[in-house]
């Protein structure tokens, strides 16, 4: 589930579904807002697992016994039913996977750092620690900041291509321009570990401000801080 940035409790540039624990916004508000989006599945607060993000690709197996406070990693698993893990973003992707046969779960951040990195590699071999078959795995690319308004510098440019020159189809260079896809190179990524059953959101968090929190767009704004968008997954036990 892909929440937007409407129905929550905050206010000013946090308005109104800031589910960000890290951001400045009251921590009140962002506990009502944790627990609307908890309450949505009817499940307690308590079983929202959330991370504290620093585009790692570190993984963490999430169980019952489990400390279920904010993890320090960006990616999650469990085969868990009722555990609601869910990732924080404001202009990366969240990506939302299951394996709806063996019944296992993942959840990671993926801004370039972490995608380039391996967090998704790592997040969907924890889910085959699980029992998951890559057969099986459906995934799904939140929304993010697309190409149109992703402008990264050249020592950007020439890094991707200094790990694979064939990463240059993910780029647009134009009038001077580079534009980077990160929902492109992630949709790659995913192919090559071989799941084949991906979908995408195609809102740009940049220009969507309306629907979405971002990063990048509040900086260029001159302002400080910025909420994050929750993306959530869940076995619910029937």
């Amino acid at each position: 589930m892909f929440f937007s940035r409407l129905g929550g409790n905050s206010s000013g540039i946090y308005s109104s579904l800031n589910c960000g624990i890290g951001s400045n916004d009251k921590q009140f508000n962002i506990n009502k807002n944790l627990d609307f989006v908890a309450r949505y599945f009817s499940l307690p607060k308590s079983n929202l697992v959330t991370m504290h993000q620093t585009h790692s690709n570190k993984s963490k197996i999430i169980k019952k016994n489990s400390v279920l406070k904010s993890v320090l990693c960006d990616g999650i698993v469990t085969k868990e039913k009722n555990l609601l893990l869910s990732v924080l973003t404001a202009d990366c992707a969240p990506v939302l996977l299951v394996d709806d046969k063996s019944y296992v779960i993942g959840a990671c951040h993926a801004g370039w750092r972490g995608a380039i990195g391996g967090i998704i590699q790592n997040t969907i071999k924890n889910m085959l620690k699980l029992g998951g078959n890559i057969k099986n795995i459906k995934c799904a690319i939140g929304p993010c900041i697309n190409q149109k308004s992703y402008e990264v510098g050249k020592e950007f440019y020439l890094h991707f291509l200094s790990i694979d020159k064939s990463n240059s189809k993910f780029f647009l260079i134009n009038n001077k321009r580079i534009l980077f896809s990160l929902s492109d190179y992630i949709w790659e990524v995913l192919s090559n570990i071989g799941i084949l059953n991906i979908e995408k959101i195609d809102i740009d968090t940049y220009s969507e401000t309306s629907l979405c929190f971002s990063h990048r767009k509040n900086f260029k704004n001159n302002l400080l801080d910025y909420g994050r968008l929750i993306s959530t997954i869940v076995i619910k036990d029937t």
